[in-house]
């Protein structure tokens, strides 16, 4: 067998050697680069590769159609027959795949599909280096220590079918999180970036940032458990209609299971959600958060198919001018609900709010209300509600008559981020934001602040 080593090539030879009825091949090749930092100084930094090729075979039988899946790493030449045989073998020896449907056909193939992979390292750290540098100088100067860490990450993906599609999309992530502490540790803030290629962020504007969250702490406020006005900062917005995005698959919703189903069977589409002109919306193009226009599938699931790889993506409302307008749907799953086909997009955009910043949402507020910085460890409790749990992390402050006086305790919350929508009493200006809770699997999101009449702080929390 001849040596083959691009991606392109061991795509298509991974398809020559398929015996059965179908076969979806995906190779991604992907690079990163990273820096690390503690204590006003670089600790560590490094550049790694590496190659995960998935195939998907499928074979047809009299009671429908079997698909195995196997993925591995680091393959090579040698490594490409055994993979395609092994996952012939888990197709062979399944049952007919629920999921099935014809795999994609008819899309055009991506011009770049031959092309060498994309890829980053530490060169993409050039001018933001430096730039970290002078914050450890002005952070060191000020009393306060700064920890962190920066990755960037560039992934090509290769798809190719028996059905003919060859696709190609090269996906850049980075995200950057900074910690500042005062040096006895109690007070701690914290901030965090998405980019995608380094060039638009600012480390000393993130630091001044963390400086003023820290002298705010200078003056500590306990407050117990309740429901107050409540200022949520994009990040923490993200992070609760994302997972409300994950939570709202059309079949679960037809099958009653979500917040997003209606007694008796049938869902809350074409309900008022929210009384403000709020869009939530994926789009595959939008600017600064572009993703795969065409579905890149490694498993099947509720909310994704391995027969739907190559599937083209548009623009999609999820929520238009606050009414729920599309529930996330597979081919099978929109056959079976007899909704239109919606899969999921690997983008998040909250928009129709106002012009207003956060700053100036905390300048306009009358009487007290809680600014808060972040949320993490959200779990849910009840699906049928979309209730939520979780902690406030890194700085909660009070605001009075438009000023931060203090920092509060943490606290434990419970909120479902379908309620908040419909009690939202305001919303800001949308601007990219990096979550972080789920910072590790979604990082392309714009969102507005949001303010929330009667959050529900349900317990106080010991955490910093």
């Amino acid at each position: 067998m001849s040596r083959v080593s691009k991606p392109y090539e061991i795509v298509e030879r991974a398809l020559e050697l398929s015996t059965t009825d179908g076969l979806v091949v995906i190779a991604d090749e992907q690079s990163s680069a990273n820096l690390r930092w503690a204590g006003n100084a670089l600790t560590t930094n490094g550049v790694t590769r590496g190659r995960t090729l998935t195939v998907v075979a499928t074979v047809d039988g009299a009671e429908g159609t079997a698909s195995g899946v196997v993925s591995r790493s680091a393959v090579t030449t040698d490594d490409l027959e055994p993979l395609v045989r092994a996952a012939e073998a888990a197709a062979r020896g399944a049952g007919p795949a629920e999921d099935a449907q014809p795999l994609v056909s008819g899309v055009p193939a991506s011009p770049d599909f031959t092309d060498a992979p994309a890829e980053t390292g530490s060169e993409v750290f050039a001018d933001f280096a430096p730039a970290l540098g002078d914050a450890f100088a002005r952070a060191r100067a000020g009393g306060r220590e700064l920890y962190g860490f920066a990755n960037h990450e560039l992934t090509s993906t290769y798809v190719g079918t028996s059905t003919g599609l060859r696709l190609r999309h090269d996906q850049p992530n980075g995200t950057l999180e900074l910690n500042a502490k005062s040096p006895d540790r109690t007070r701690s803030a914290w901030a965090g970036r998405a980019t995608r290629d380094f060039k638009d962020v600012d480390p000393a504007a993130m630091d001044a940032e963390l400086a003023q969250r820290l002298r705010w702490a200078e003056r500590r406020i306990e407050l117990p458990a309740g429901r107050y006005e409540t200022l949520l900062p994009p990040t923490a917005v993200a992070d609760l209609l994302i997972y409300q995005l994950w939570s709202s698959t059309a079949r679960d919703a037809v099958e009653g299971r979500t917040v997003f189903s209606t007694p008796g069977g049938g869902t809350r589409l074409g309900e008022q959600l929210a009384p403000l002109p709020l869009t939530l919306r994926s789009d595959p193009h939008a600017p600064g958060l572009e993703s795969a226009p065409f579905v890149i599938a490694h498993s099947s699931g509720d909310s994704g198919s391995v027969f739907d790889n190559g599937l083209p993506l548009a623009p999609t409302d999820w929520v238009r001018n606050g009414k729920l307008e599309r529930l996330t749907t597979t081919r099978h799953s929109a056959g079976l609900t007899g909704l239109p086909v919606a899969p999921g997009i690997d983008n998040l955009l909250l928009e129709g709010g106002g012009e207003k910043s956060l700053e100036e949402m905390v300048a306009a507020t009358t009487g007290r209300a809680l600014l808060l910085t972040c949320l993490w460890y959200i779990r849910e409790v009840d699906p049928a509600t979309l209730l939520l749990t979780g902690l406030t992390r890194d700085g909660v402050y009070l605001v009075e008559d438009g000023e931060v006086v203090g920092e509060v305790n943490n606290f434990r919350f419970n909120e479902s981020p379908v309620d908040l929508l419909s009690r939202a009493s305001e919303a800001g200006r949308t601007e990219k934001t990096l979550p972080r809770e789920w910072g590790d699997w979604f990082t392309r999101a714009a969102m507005p602040a949001l303010r929330i009449p009667d959050f529900n702080m349900s317990s106080v929390s010991p955490g910093v």
